[in-house]
C-alpha cells in the first residue's frame, strides 16, 4: 500500500460545486504481539513496521538490554500486501521488570497512552537527562526547514505528521511520517536503534503539538531537546521540566519559546 491514495470529492464555495480527486494520508491496523501474545492494535500509516514496532516497545518500556539483533516477524500481510500482523520475540532477561505484557485497547494514530490498563501503567519521570548540548534559534529555525522539506507525503496530502532526530551538528539523521504524532516519534526512535544511532540523537523535531506521551518518548530515548512547531501540554511542561528535557514551542522562523530547560539554547 502507498502512503497515499486519491479519492473523489466535491468543493464548495457560496455558489458553485465542483468535483476534484483529492490525496489522503493511508491509515490502516497493525497488531503487534510479543511471544505470539497479543500486545496492541495500533492504527498507522504503512510502512517503516519494523522501526514503529521497535520505537513503540521501546518508548513503552516493553524491553531492556536487548540481546542481538531486533527478532522480528512478519505473520499476516493485509489485501495490498502490507503487515497486518506482527511477532516480536523477546526472552525473559529483555523483558523490562515489571513491563505491561499486553495493552488492552486499541491504540489509536493520535494517542498511544488510550492503551493503557489502567493509570498506574502510567511513569510521569524517570532520571533526569544530563546533557550539556546546545543549539541557538538560528540552528532549530535551520532543522525545521530540513525538515519541511522532505515531508513528501505531507507535500501531497496535507494530512501527516512528521518526526525528524538531528545529530549534536544540527544534521538530520531521519525523518519519518504518519497519520500519527506519537507513529512518527516511534518511527524515528526505532530507525535510530535499528541502525545503532541512538545516542548520537539530540534533537527532535515535531510537525504539531506535544503531549505528555512525546514527552514521555523522547526522555526514555534520553534525547535532550524537543522542538515543536506548535504548543505544548501543561503536563508536557511539567514532565520536562522535572526529566531534565528541553522543551521549545511555537517554533516559527527564529521564534521559538523554552518552556523547560532553556539554557540548551544560547544567543550568539
Amino acid at each position: 500500500m502507498p502512503l497515499v491514495s486519491k479519492f473523489i470529492a466535491v468543493k464548495f464555495s457560496a455558489n458553485t460545486n465542483w468535483r476534484v480527486e483529492d490525496t489522503l494520508t493511508n491509515e490502516a491496523a497493525l497488531q503487534i504481539l510479543v511471544n505470539h501474545e497479543p500486545f496492541s492494535v495500533t492504527m498507522r500509516t504503512p510502512g517503516s513496521e519494523r522501526d514503529l514496532v521497535r520505537g513503540l516497545l521501546y518508548a513503552e518500556n516493553a524491553y531492556e538490554n536487548l540481546q542481538g539483533p531486533f527478532r522480528y516477524q512478519t505473520m499476516e500481510l493485509g489485501e495490498d500486501g502490507i503487515p497486518s500482523v506482527v511477532n516480536v520475540l523477546l526472552s525473559d532477561e529483555e523483558k523490562a521488570p515489571g513491563a505491561d505484557s499486553k495493552r488492552s485497547l486499541t491504540s489509536v494514530s493520535s494517542c498511544g497512552i488510550c492503551g493503557k490498563e489502567d493509570l498506574s501503567a502510567i511513569e510521569l519521570c524517570g532520571d533526569p537527562i544530563a546533557d550539556d548540548v546546545q543549539f541557538t534559534p538560528v540552528q532549530i529555525a535551520a532543522m525545521f526547514e530540513a525538515m519541511s522539506s522532505v515531508q513528501d507525503v505531507f507535500l501531497k496530502s496535507g494530512g501527516s505528521h512528521a518526526a525528524a532526530m538531528f545529530n549534536a551538528q544540527s544534521e538530520l539523521m531521519v525523518l519519518k511520517e504518519d497519520i500519527g504524532r506519537h507513529n512518527a516519534v516511534d518511527k524515528v526512535i526505532g530507525y535510530c536503534l535499528n541502525n545503532d544511532l541512538l545516542s548520537n540523537a539530540k534533537c527532535l523535531l515535531v510537525s504539531g503539538r506535544v503531549s505528555f506521551e512525546i514527552i514521555s518518548k523522547a526522555h526514555r530515548a534520553r534525547v535532550p531537546v524537543l522542538a515543536a512547531i506548535s504548543a505544548p501540554s501543561s503536563l508536557a511542561v511539567q514532565t520536562s521540566q522535572e526529566c531534565g528535557l528541553t522543551l521549545l514551542g511555537f517554533c516559527r522562523g527564529e521564534h521559538l519559546t523554552a518552556y523547560a530547560h532553556p539554557e540548551r539554547i544560547q544567543v550568539r
